[in-house]
């Protein structure tokens, strides 16, 4: 069966300098010795390499996407010139392997007239939508001077995917200080990108932006699993802030969730429950994921064919715009 994974990383020379953190080099070992391959090698790696774990695990077709932080911590014309070397070789592979890559844009957000200039760019150059890192030096989405972005997407009918970045420095030196290696996947990245959902949905983007479609990886972060709570509680903040569409509505409508690093059967079944099965798509989150590992968890689940054929790729298919006859002679 085809498989489609939408949160598969990639680093750059450029990227990799700017952002070394000692910190995170200990993690990158770390992590390497438990998934089974040199994470900060196959970040690197957009061919052979990448290829061959794709063909060992039947994955068809990997979105390419700069991993974080992104360029979402970086200024001027560092990040410009990052967001453009990431998008050229992500491009590049795209343009090299084109039955086996897609790629979102890396965009430099605090640099706004450029970060517009190149996700329209890009998109006329097939890529597929954009991946934002988190917040931009403390500043997040719901902030309207980012808007125009989600005016572009929503017009040309592609995705944003919101990807945790490092959490608020407020965070960092409050409920982080002392056990920072609990700030990134382990429960900070959750923490991270399901506040920076809300901050979207609460501050009207949806409202301005009915047709926008954000993806959140690791099964929703943790959304599914407290929206019944969430929603029970807000009522009144829906009214008080004015909002037409109520957060039930922009779940189904605006938000899709991959599976990314999230390999819970218990978790799978809550967020299939929340969103429902239009709305979930597989993916693993390579390199910091083990593709076999994912795939296993993916063939594990109990699923009826048609469903699983949703989750595989066609769901994928449509909120990407890929051609379906493209992807559809391996079912």
């Amino acid at each position: 069966m085809r498989l489609i994974t939408l949160e598969e990383h990639i680093t750059t020379p450029m990227h990799k300098e700017a952002s070394f953190d000692p910190v995170r080099q200990t993690w990158y070992a770390a992590r390497s010795a438990h998934v089974g391959h040199d994470i900060e090698k196959e970040l690197l790696d957009l061919g052979q390499s990448r290829l061959a774990n794709m063909d060992a695990t039947g994955i068809s077709l990997q979105v390419l996407s700069l991993t974080t932080p992104g360029c979402q911590a970086f200024r001027g014309d560092l990040a410009i010139s990052m967001a453009r070397d990431a998008n050229d070789r992500m491009g590049a592979a795209v343009a090299a392997h084109p039955e086996r890559f897609r790629a979102f844009a890396a965009l430099p957000t605090a640099e706004m007239p450029a970060a517009l200039s190149e996700f329209e760019a890009r998109l006329d150059q097939g890529f597929v939508g954009a991946m934002i890192n988190g917040h931009t030096s403390g500043s997040f989405l719901d902030d309207k001077r980012f808007w125009p972005l989600f005016e572009l997407a929503q017009a040309r009918d592609v995705p944003i995917y919101l990807h945790p970045g490092a959490p608020h420095p407020g965070l960092m030196g409050s409920y982080f200080n002392g056990y920072e290696d609990l700030a990134r996947p382990a429960w900070g990245f959750a923490m991270d990108a399901s506040m920076h959902f809300l901050r979207m949905l609460f501050g009207g983007v949806f409202d301005e932006f009915p047709r926008l479609r954000i993806i959140l990886g690791h099964l929703g972060e943790g959304l599914p699993f407290g929206f019944d709570r969430m929603v029970d509680h807000t009522p009144y903040v829906v009214s008080r802030r004015g909002l037409r569409k109520r957060p039930r509505d922009c779940f189904r409508e605006n938000l899709v969730i991959t599976t990314s690093g999230a390999f819970s059967a218990p978790a799978f079944r809550c967020a299939l429950d929340v969103m429902g099965e239009d709305n979930i798509l597989f993916s693993v989150d390579w390199p910091y994921e083990s593709n076999a590992v994912g795939t296993r968890f993916f063939d594990a689940l109990d699923l009826p064919h048609a469903l699983r054929r949703k989750l595989a790729w066609k769901n994928a298919a449509q909120v990407l715009g890929l051609d379906i006859a493209e992807v559809a002679h391996s079912t």
